[in-house]
């Protein structure tokens, strides 16, 4: 019986050492031997049993000139799992890969037409396809980001694509399957390796086509009960007269973003929001004063919004994600001004900040990443260590 448990032991402190070893990659084994409380025998053995598993590897530490043995990075073994990473966008696509520690491959990025899914689906069913001929059984699931409302594997409705009740299942092969809004993987990802790393509640928005975003606690999204929350973009914030494709009126996502900037301008509605969007933002850069002031209407409803949520929320800090970094370059002081003005009273004297995300436009899929790793680490069974 003693040493059934002490094997068990052993085997819960390699599955401990290879989740650290994921959150947070470069570090050494030294270091992580420290945090996790092992031995430097210990540590050595447990290493040996995930090396044999195929799960993580060594490699020399950059030299620091101090005395002593040098310590070993902990990395991903070159023969150990990988995650299939599809991200969509309103007009792209891209497939790759991630290994434990959730770097991902690089890349092309793809354009679609949008409409129907089935020739988008297609073609990204194809680059699939590509990727598990090349990975084998290395390849062990997949993560899907995308913007629109999920549930389960259902895209319910992604208003920005025209897609309602579509079902991604078939993209798995088999595999494990992870689908999620890419705003909150994006907060997500912000949460484990970006600008929210370590804060207790964190609210990440990202301003594309519209409005997303997540409540994050203690790193984990809260996406209610069916896994659809985080629809921050349809809360009734805007004018109740605006009708939004997702079929509500007033919704905050039709004054934030390029369709706001079209109106303020006295543009009609864009086909490509976020390109018109990006053409206002360069024109307000070089001072066009209409340009600056569709802009500071955009940043006003955005900070409008923002203060509201801190009300409802309070969280600790707020990150911005997609044109949101943009708005707060350019037009901060109107962003800052419009939450203040929102914000109850007794909140005002330590408002959080209101921060650009780290990650940038690689924030959805290093979430997705994450999701799908996720799934891979959490399913790895005690026997695939026990038994090296």
């Amino acid at each position: 019986m003693a040493t059934m448990r002490a094997e068990a032991l052993r085997v819960q402190g390699a599955l401990a050492l290879l989740r650290h070893a994921h959150a947070h990659p470069g570090v050494t084994r030294a270091e992580a031997a420290a945090s996790l409380g092992l031995s430097s025998g210990s540590a050595t053995e447990i290493m040996g049993r995930l090396r044999a598993a195929r799960l993580l590897g060594e490699r020399a530490a950059p030299q620091t000139g101090g005395r002593g043995r040098p310590s070993t990075v902990l990395v991903p073994h070159p023969d150990g799992p990988l995650v299939a990473v599809v991200e969509l966008t309103h007009a792209t696509w891209t497939v790759t890969t991630a290994a434990i520690g959730g770097e991902l491959a690089p890349a092309p990025v793809h354009r679609h037409r949008g409409g129907a899914p089935g020739e988008v689906l297609a073609a990204v069913g194809a680059a699939l396809d590509e990727v598990r001929t090349a990975c084998g059984d290395r390849l062990a699931a997949v993560g899907v980001a995308l913007p629109g409302t999920v549930r389960g594997h259902t895209v319910v409705q992604a208003a920005t694509l025209q897609w309602r009740d579509v079902d991604l299942s078939g993209l798995a092969g088999g595999l494990p399957l992870t689908v999620g809004n890419d705003a909150s993987l994006a907060g997500v990802a912000e949460a484990l390796r970006g600008a929210a790393r370590g804060v207790p509640v964190a609210l990440h928005l990202t301003v594309e086509v519209g409005v997303g975003g997540v409540l994050l606690v203690d790193g984990a999204p809260v996406l209610g009960a069916a896994g659809a929350g985080g629809e921050f973009g349809h809360v009734p914030f805007g004018d109740p007269a605006l009708r939004c494709p997702c079929g509500a009126a007033g919704c905050w996502d039709l004054t934030v973003d390029g369709r706001a900037m079209a109106r303020s301008l006295g543009r009609p509605a864009p086909d490509d929001p976020r390109a018109f969007a990006g053409e206002v933002l360069a024109a307000a850069r070089a001072d066009d004063p209409a340009a600056r002031a569709a802009v500071a209407e955009a940043a006003e409803a955005l900070g409008r919004g923002i203060g509201a949520l801190l009300n409802a929320l309070d969280p600790a800090v707020v990150t911005l994600g997609g044109l949101g970094v943009d708005l707060l370059e350019i037009a901060g002081e109107a962003i800052a001004a419009a939450v203040r003005r929102a914000a109850m009273a007794w909140r005002r004297p330590a408002l959080p900040p209101v921060v650009p995300a780290a990650l940038g436009s690689r924030g959805p899929s290093i979430g997705a990443a994450e999701s799908a790793l996720g799934a891979v680490l959490a399913g790895l069974t005690q026997e695939r260590v026990a038994r090296r």
